[in-house]
């Protein structure tokens, strides 16, 4: 199919862009890479009057290290954060989560923001977002601010965004040290959007005690999924593949209503899930081991 007619603009500065989303407010789009809006509108699932593309506003791309993590620009390609030296030696989880978007030639079109803005709940980026406890900026008429991850994923498809508001950039804090990580996902091919998938966050205190969780699950409703009651089953306790088992129990069985849909039923996503968590515990405690 062909999308529907559209009036394209180019707007040089965040203000410029602001201001067309204000004066269009409820018909235009941001294009930050297209790779989740060009099919909606090919197939006429989105049918905006005009498409605000900000490929031409100076510092949206980029890779910023400092001393407490990184600061990516909302329009760096997602192939460009994969590659970067700075991500790799400072956030191999993040590394690694990029390289199981979809294929290399998506990641060299797809930017971060884009993908976050988008908010499908069985992307990538959005998981690592809240389990690293990311923050985004955003640029609207009434000026900046800043929005946690937890505060960002409102439902399907929908973020904290306002109407005429412009995600900048994300900032990825460092983990702490004796912290181990693993993202887990099962997808139908390699490159398809995950049927559930869980990013682990686990922290050992000096004796082998677990200190600290985290786990997100994504694929498995309408938002990535923190799963608080499981994390606190697991602080305290022994790293153990005992202590994966009953917290990959308690995930599952804490999620209110997986999606079913023609690739798989809300029960296979819910053991998938469960056996996802604790393949990701036991790596990313082997992970804490080493670090």
């Amino acid at each position: 199919m062909k999308p529907p007619v559209f009036d394209y603009a180019t707007p040089a500065s965040l203000a410029e862009a602001t201001d067309l989303l204000v004066r269009h407010a409820g018909d235009a789009k941001v294009l930050s890479g297209g790779q989740s809006l060009v099919p909606l509108l090919n197939m006429r699932l989105a049918r905006p009057a005009l498409l605000v593309d900000l490929a031409r506003i100076a510092d949206l791309d980029g890779v910023r290290a400092d001393a407490d993590g990184v600061a990516i620009g909302a329009m760096t390609r997602q192939r460009t954060v994969e590659l970067s030296s700075e991500v790799r030696a400072r956030h191999p989880l993040l590394h690694a989560g990029l390289q199981l978007i979809a294929h290399p030639q998506n990641r060299n079109q797809g930017t971060v923001g884009g993908s976050l803005a988008h908010a499908d709940p069985a992307a990538e980026l959005p998981a690592l977002a809240l389990a690293l406890d990311a923050t985004f900026d955003a640029v609207g008429p009434g000026g900046t601010r800043r929005i946690a991850a937890a505060d960002f994923f409102l439902t399907y498809l929908t973020t904290a965004l306002e109407a005429a508001e412009i995600l900048t950039a994300v900032r990825f804090p460092m983990l702490p040290a004796r912290t181990g990580w693993s993202i887990q996902e099962v997808a139908r091919r390699h490159g398809d959007f995950a049927l559930a998938g869980v990013v682990a966050i686990v922290g050992l205190a000096p004796a082998g005690a677990i200190a600290s969780a985290r786990l997100v699950l994504f694929g498995v409703g309408a938002t990535p999924i923190r799963a608080a009651a499981a994390e606190a089953l697991l602080v305290g306790g022994p790293a153990d593949a005992a202590s994966f088992g009953r917290a990959g129990a308690r995930a599952a069985g804490d999620l209110e209503e997986p999606l079913t849909d023609v690739h798989a039923s809300a029960d296979y996503r819910r053991d998938l899930a469960r056996v996802l968590v604790g393949r990701a515990l036991a790596e990313a405690a082997t992970r804490a081991r080493g670090a």
